[in-house]
């Protein structure tokens, strides 16, 4: 007998890639119980299958860095409460983060893809529930997109809770209006430009040159710092939260259309967003 909850949450978060370097995600999260039925006539009541499994995503992945520890020219360390993280990019380009330890999670694989980090989660998840589980199938599904879209990392310094975090993401659509009717090609104009991109705050720059950005800041959680390449950088003079990312854009596009009603729908993640006019 099986349980299934399809959609039961979706996690926000970034990784490193082995050629494409820091890469923000998000994905839909499939879960599949297999067991015996207890004297209820339940595998495991949905209540708990919800509450435990998400209460875990948000330990563990959700708004965090996850590395793979077996990325090649990938160092990193543990001491005092905090993790540390060099890499080094195909070309040569360096990253490097270091961040209270519970906002990066180390994980034994080389490369992290949806199968990848789902094995891993797999066991990890089954030691939650009770005897009459046998076995735990976790699927990662990317949102369907019908159009533009782009992977984005961030850090909110001012943000109470994980979006503090420096290096989480996020794979976002951007849906762009000029005056009333959509713009496709201005969509994928816009989300090419954002491709891989980091989006830095400038108040969160320590350094930076044409080649290297450096960002730290001090937050609830502990002090958080990360090092890109430039190429990867977009830096706004405001926080990054979506809304404020969307008045960015709308300000930004209104240049080139100064005549026109300028609309911009920006996402953060699955099914959330913000509105923006100019």
């Amino acid at each position: 007998m099986k349980l299934f909850v399809d959609n039961l949450t979706n996690v926000d978060f970034s990784y490193l890639h082995p050629q494409r370097g820091l890469l923000g995600e998000s994905w839909l999260v499939q879960l599949e119980l297999d067991g015996s039925l207890n004297d209820q006539g339940m595998i495991c009541d949905f209540g708990i299958v919800k509450k435990e499994v998400k209460k875990w995503f948000d330990l563990w992945i959700d708004h965090a860095l996850v590395v793979p520890t077996g990325l090649p020219e990938l160092v990193y360390r543990v001491d005092a409460g905090y993790t540390a993280v060099e890499w080094a990019y195909p070309n040569g380009e360096r990253f490097s983060c270091r961040s209270p330890e519970a906002a990066i999670c180390l994980v034994d694989m080389a490369e992290i893809n949806e199968a990848t980090l789902a094995d891993w989660c797999q066991g990890k998840l089954l030691e939650l529930f009770p005897g009459e589980v046998k076995g735990l199938t976790i699927r990662f599904v990317p949102e369907k997109i019908d159009g533009a879209f782009y992977h984005y990392s961030h850090g909110l310094q001012k943000h109470d809770g994980n979006c503090q975090r420096i290096a989480h993401g996020h794979r976002s659509k951007i849906e762009l209006f000029i005056n009333g009717q959509r713009d496709r090609s201005l969509e994928a104009e816009w989300a090419e430009r954002f491709k891989d991109i980091y989006i830095g705050s400038a108040s969160h720059v320590t350094s930076q040159s044409d080649d290297e950005h450096n960002y730290a800041y001090q937050a609830p959680q502990g002090r958080f710092e990360i090092s890109l390449p430039a190429r990867v950088c977009y830096i706004i003079d405001t926080d990054s939260t979506v809304e404020l990312i969307a008045s960015h854009l709308a300000k930004q596009i209104k240049l080139s259309y100064p005549n026109d009603r300028v609309m911009v729908k920006a996402y953060e993640g699955v099914g959330k967003g913000a509105i923006a006019e100019a």
